[in-house]
């Protein structure tokens, strides 16, 4: 059990702290981890370029608001941690966090099902209710290897582009949002999007595409559908379920 730290950041930055661990418990809970091998990362409030990143080694339902590591721009700690990070994990975070005003949250997984449409030269398809949420702000970066290099980052930035989805060839998803709720809920709804894809063509049958004059509207019905609230319509009752789960994780 890490001490907590609630008494030494600010109450903005521990309510941070509080919404990113829930995000990697959830993550866990919906079964998108990949043991300790993806990351969310969330942007500290306040002028410094700080963030925060998963403690290396625990997994995504150990993780508690106390245990999140907080990091600079370049992956360096700026609050003292028993725990390392994944230095090869910030480098896709880092070059989004520095080139977007907007990504205050970046999350990416590795799921069985986002790495699989991600394979298809296709991508994703217009099959599904939840397909048209996405497809309307998706984007694809191909396949350079582990994220290792820094010369990868202009690329990465660049086919990203004003998009909140990214699907990386080979590779696997990742969202970004303004809020961590909202990152959430697009996480949410590109991985339902891939798992009903991969069973759709499991199926063996015809597969029966959603006409494009319904996919242009998907993004415009998908905040009617959420009363405009996006994300933080869902985010108090995913937090009940955490509660429910575990009362001791938000330490």
């Amino acid at each position: 059990m890490t001490p907590s730290l609630q008494s030494q950041v600010s109450a903005e930055e521990w309510q941070t702290r509080v919404d990113l661990a829930a995000a990697y418990r959830l993550v866990a809970h919906f079964g998108w981890s990949d043991l300790v091998f993806t990351h969310l990362t969330a942007k500290v409030p306040g002028p410094a370029h700080h963030f925060l990143i998963n403690p290396y080694g625990l997994m995504f339902d150990e993780i508690t608001p106390s245990s999140l590591v907080k990091i600079d721009i370049d992956g360096n700690k700026v609050m003292d941690s028993p725990y390392p990070t994944n230095p090869a994990g910030f480098l896709i975070h880092s070059a989004i966090h520095a080139a977007r005003d907007d990504a205050f949250c970046v999350m990416h997984t590795h799921s069985i099902n986002g790495v699989a449409v991600s394979a298809q030269e296709g991508g994703l398809l217009p099959l599904s209710q939840q397909s048209i949420f996405v497809l309307g702000s998706l984007a694809y970066h191909d396949y350079e290897g582990v994220a290792l290099l820094d010369d990868e980052r202009p690329r990465l930035v660049a086919d990203l582009g004003t998009a909140n989805y990214l699907m990386l060839r080979n590779h696997g998803l990742l969202t970004v949002a303004a809020d961590i709720p909202n990152a959430f809920l697009f996480m949410y709804l590109l991985e339902a999007a891939c798992n009903i894809q991969i069973r759709a063509q499991s199926g063996g049958g015809a597969l029966r595409p959603i006409p494009e004059p319904i996919v242009a509207r998907g993004l415009e019905q998908a905040r009617q559908v959420t009363l405009g609230a996006g994300g933080r319509l869902a985010w108090p009752g995913l937090l009940r379920t955490l509660d429910r789960l575990d009362p001791d994780w938000r330490q």
